[in-house]
């Protein structure tokens, strides 16, 4: 087994790295990253009903897709994330305690009694700390998943707290669980570079396993494959499956509701009505907002046109 210890921190690398491996590699790998703050969704689920948009947008948290199903998880630099990538003669042997087995047993070593759930979570003292999915690609298997070692538990609370209802629409939607991080459950504190470097000589100590890096050109071909999809608003966002999204809300007094169809991250019908603004500029909007991104920018500049300086609080009535 190839193991890779990834230092860049881009998580749409990191993601394109996984998704690299896993189709141009022939050896089963193991691989460790972490990036800066990050929401990441499930591959089919609604990106903009995962996160709690003004707070992410507010604080340059990114929003990134994964190819594996499963809920929404958060990123930051106090959190690990381990992917395996290995080959596999029939469905039979795609195991989800197959995969975390080595990560268990590891966390034994610190000391730390971690079970699983009766999802694909990791728990210590019945609290998650780890969220886990999988994908497939003809006789391969990616399992990956997170470690909360030390992460900002507010911030990612935060970041994923949602209103129920204002999407509706056939996306997987995510579990919430109750969170911990694992560094209060360890006897002999470590630094969260001496947890990597722990679990990066575990996984090589085991048989068949070996230290390995990717080289020049297979960084270049990664990055492309980040650059071209990883990156992209139509992967992040325009993949989510078509929703409707509703909301009423007061700003200035005053009651604006908006009701926008959304298909490929495209909106194509719009109802915007209330007293906020006069029966003319809500049947202006519902026709201008036609055929646009569901996007901040775009939204913005639009409303611009009838609203010179529309607030951010304006702006996210729409998500």
């Amino acid at each position: 087994m190839l193991c890779i210890h990834l230092k860049n921190r881009d998580p749409y690398f990191c993601l394109a790295a996984e998704e690299y491996s896993m189709k141009n590699f022939s050896e089963d790998v193991f691989m460790l990253w972490q990036s800066e703050d990050t929401v990441v969704v499930g591959k089919h689920q609604n990106a903009l009903a995962e996160i709690n948009y003004p707070y992410v947008h507010k604080n340059n948290i990114k929003v990134a897709r994964r190819i594996s199903g499963g809920g929404t998880v958060f990123h930051d630099k106090g959190n690990v994330n381990f992917c395996f990538i290995q080959n596999v003669d029939s469905p039979s042997e795609i195991s989800f305690r197959r995969f975390v087995e080595p990560i268990l047993d590891a966390l034994s070593k610190l000391g730390i009694n971690a079970v699983t759930s009766g999802r694909n979570d990791l728990l210590i003292e019945g609290k998650k700390i780890s969220g886990n999915a999988e994908h497939i690609f003809k006789n391969r298997v990616l399992h990956h998943g997170t470690l909360l070692f030390n992460s900002s538990l507010n911030k990612l609370g935060q970041s994923i707290k949602v209103t129920p209802g204002k999407f509706q629409g056939k996306a997987v939607q995510s579990n919430r669980s109750e969170v911990t991080n694992i560094l209060p459950f360890l006897k002999n504190k470590l630094t969260i570079n001496e947890f990597n470097s722990f679990l990066m000589n575990y996984q090589i100590g085991r048989p068949g396993s070996s230290s390995y890096a990717f080289d020049e050109r297979e960084k270049l071909a990664i990055q492309k494959l980040a650059d071209e999809k990883f990156t992209t608003w139509e992967w992040n966002f325009g993949y989510s499956p078509k929703y409707t999204f509703h909301n009423v809300c007061l700003i200035k007094g005053k009651i604006l509701k908006s009701e926008l169809k959304v298909e490929r991250g495209y909106i194509n019908g719009a109802v915007i009505s209330g007293d906020y603004y006069s029966n003319s500029q809500s049947e202006w909007l519902n026709k201008a907002f036609i055929g646009m991104k569901h996007t901040y920018n775009d939204l913005r500049t639009k409303i611009q046109e009838i609203d010179a300086v529309p607030t951010a609080e304006l702006v996210y009535a729409f998500f």
